[in-house]
């Protein structure tokens, strides 16, 4: 971006121009920050609830619970600026889901080989 002063060009996210100290235009509309700092961006942390929920309906309910809690806290830590509680809470969710998979997973191998076995020696 160029001052409209004195033509020296800054940086976009300058507020004053280094060479005159004329105040830069804003070009996007936004308010700029005080210090000269660009605006800060949110970080996108996947919150694993579409998993979580998908693990609560066909695997197992109680675990498919917990992993729905923990990713539900994602997107508020996220939007607070608690990047790392956040990406915490993503892979709780993530570690739930997987717990209830393999629980899911080891009773329908259960049931599986309960049926294999009535039907092979009967009653």
């Amino acid at each position: 971006m160029f001052c409209p002063k004195c033509g020296q060009e800054n940086s976009d996210s300058a507020v004053h121009c280094g060479r005159c100290g004329a105040p830069m235009p804003m070009t996007d509309g936004r308010y700029r920050q005080a210090t000269g700092m660009p605006p800060a961006t949110r970080v996108a942390v996947s919150n694993n609830l579409v998993w979580a929920i998908l693990a609560t309906l066909f695997c197992c309910l109680p675990t498919g619970i917990v992993a729905i809690v923990y990713a539900a806290q994602v997107d508020g830590k996220a939007a607070v600026g608690d990047v790392a509680g956040a990406r915490a809470a993503a892979r709780n969710a993530a570690t739930w889901c997987w717990v209830s998979f393999g629980l899911g997973l080891f009773f329908v191998l259960i049931y599986a080989g309960l049926v294999i076995m009535t039907a092979t020696f009967g009653r």
